[in-house]
């Protein structure tokens, strides 16, 4: 059981049968009337923010999550497929429910896969990656480190604002939590 003096960012909860994650936990005392935990929580199912407030004593299960280390294998129009690593079962996820992660998947890639109950929730991808750009509007001569920035689209089909040096054939490294360029990969 999680009671409301565990709340704090990125703990797991089960809510009116959902899983959630809290986002931002405030525990308020005011000058008058009782205490009070004001959350802000991300439902871990459709993605929504949901704002919400909790006496203090109230009670939660934890949610009956597994996470599962799975290769992703090829996207066959808007599936994308995936194979568990030690039992080889597979299964495929739609577009919707990897949502901008799907901009960084590249094939053979392991990711972490979160289930609820038997069904995949979503994908966590590692932290950064290496990604070839396959097009971008070339480098010219006297374009800086410290210029400006163009878009590169990348080898999975993402794209990314890299400098304006950057060309074809160049393979970047990207954190895939913010979408942002981070160094040029020798």
């Amino acid at each position: 059981m999680i009671g409301t003096s565990d709340f704090r960012g990125g703990l797991k909860l089960e809510l009116e049968g959902d899983p959630y994650v809290i986002v931002e936990s405030q525990h308020v005392k005011p000058g008058k009337g009782g205490a009070f935990v004001r959350t802000k929580l991300k439902n871990l199912k459709t993605g929504n923010l949901l704002e919400k407030t909790f006496r203090p004593g109230e009670k939660f299960n934890a949610p009956d999550l597994i996470e599962r280390e799975m290769q992703f294998l090829y996207q066959q129009e808007d599936e994308y497929h995936f194979m568990d690593t030690g039992t080889y079962e597979q299964l495929f996820l739609l577009s919707a429910q990897l949502g901008s992660s799907k901009d960084f998947l590249k094939e053979n890639m392991v990711a972490k896969i979160l289930f609820f109950r038997g069904q995949p929730l979503g994908v966590e991808l590692p932290v950064f990656v290496e990604l070839k750009i396959i097009e971008t509007d070339p480098g010219v001569r006297g374009d800086t480190a410290t210029g400006g920035t163009k878009l590169a689209k990348l080898e999975s089909g993402g794209t990314v604002k890299v400098p304006l040096f950057m060309e074809e054939g160049t393979i970047v490294k990207v954190d895939t939590r913010t979408g942002n360029y981070i160094e040029r990969v020798k």
